[in-house]
């Protein structure tokens, strides 16, 4: 990514990341990322917002090398992970008269994290103001979106906002903004996903905070800047809604084919009775994509076989990861195949503790799935039905 103007002294200077595949050895990334930092040129000082993963930290130097005679006085820094300000002691290098600029959360882990010198920064506090001549910051606290020490950054002259991972989207492109917005959604509702959704309490209020704010143009510290910005709020303020939809999530594994019946069978049940259903293979699917999918869907299933004991270790692995991210999923089911014995279902249950949900049914099952089995299966599918009739979504 090189240099590009914003407006008048405001550019951006930050990196795409066109081949990273994970994020946290975690995340699927299918269209990359990038890591945005913005360089505003005041008439007194001039403020970095924010820096680059240090993988890229001399493509962000090369960025900056191109102004003439550029003396930084200030990085702003929105959120201490890496990925956001993990070549801070790069840039201070370079300009060591500068002074980092951040709240004392994020001091703190700056500390921690990167060693620098306490006497390097400045504390800011909530809507604090700082003066570059003839631009003016306003710091706005945004907690646990997602961490609890990031912040936004209001450039009040033009018209920007600037909200670190908020709104951000794992989106590598050569577009300044969210020219084909779709598309962009996708990644940004992964993101959300994947980052934001334990804490979307914290997010609606984070909206009504920064709503306070005159601006024309959201940007984040992933993915393009959003010139509509009313588009992506929107976005948001559906997905940390309550609402949820006449949807089912299968999240699925099978050893020897007696889980994949059952859930074939689940399937084409539910679909004749007019519920939308999303089964996932956990073998081979996008941990991505069911975070995405888990944003909207009203009830989970849980299905795979038994491991000696305890459940398949995909099984216990998707358990664990919802469990986490905590959708708004209203209902949830668990169903198992076992050969000899086992206790699956008892440890499923031990740990989805964070999700707030009606536990509508458990079905284990004996080898392959029987005549009885699948008359239970009618049971799991009418209460279903019923639980997505019970809220108005079917």
């Amino acid at each position: 990514m090189s240099v590009r103007k914003i407006k008048e002294n405001v550019y951006a200077v930050g990196v795409n990341h066109w081949d990273r595949k994970l994020f946290d050895e975690i995340i699927p990334l299918p269209n990359g990322t990038s890591y945005n930092a913005y360089l505003i040129i005041g008439s007194e000082h001039t403020a970095l917002i924010d820096t680059v993963d240090p993988v890229l930290k001399d493509a962000l130097i090369e960025n900056l090398k191109e102004f003439k005679d550029l003396k930084i006085d200030y990085i702003i820094s929105q959120h201490a992970e890496q990925d956001h300000s993990g070549s801070i002691p790069e840039v201070l290098k370079l300009y060591p008269e500068a002074k980092v600029v951040t709240n004392e959360k994020c001091k703190e882990l700056l500390i921690d994290h990167l060693g620098i010198p306490e006497e390097k920064f400045i504390v800011v506090k909530d809507y604090d103001k700082l003066s570059l001549g003839d631009k003016t910051l306003t710091f706005i606290f945004t907690p646990w979106v997602h961490w609890p020490e990031t912040m936004s950054t209001y450039l009040h002259e033009d018209k920007i906002l600037f909200t670190c991972d908020f709104f951000g989207s794992h989106y590598a492109t050569s577009e300044l903004y969210a020219k084909n917005s779709e598309i962009v959604l996708e990644g940004a509702k992964r993101y959300y996903a994947e980052i934001m959704m334990p804490f979307r309490n914290f997010i609606k209020s984070n909206i009504n905070k920064i709503e306070k704010f005159d601006f024309e143009i959201i940007a984040p510290s992933h993915g393009p800047m959003w010139n509509d910005p009313k588009f992506i709020i929107d976005a948001y303020l559906d997905w940390v809604s309550p609402e949820v939809k006449n949807e089912v999530i299968i999240l699925y594994t099978s050893m020897h084919g007696s889980t994949k019946i059952i859930v074939d069978e689940l399937y084409n049940k539910l679909v004749e009775k007019g519920v939308r259903v999303l089964p996932f293979n956990l073998v081979s699917s996008d941990l991505g994509e069911i975070a995405i999918s888990l944003v909207d869907a009203a009830t989970v299933v849980f299905a795979f076989p038994t491991v000696l004991t305890g459940p398949h270790p995909l099984g216990a692995s998707i358990i664990y990861f919802v469990n986490a991210i905590k959708p708004k999923t209203k209902f949830v089911s668990i169903i198992t195949s076992y050969g000899w014995g086992g206790m699956a279902i008892k440890w499923a249950k031990e740990h989805i503790g964070n999700l707030k949900v009606d536990l509508l049914y458990e079905l284990e099952v004996k080898g392959l799935p029987k005549e009885k089995d699948i008359e239970k299966l009618n049971e799991l599918v009418m209460r279903i039905v019923e639980a997505h009739k019970s809220i108005g979504i079917l």
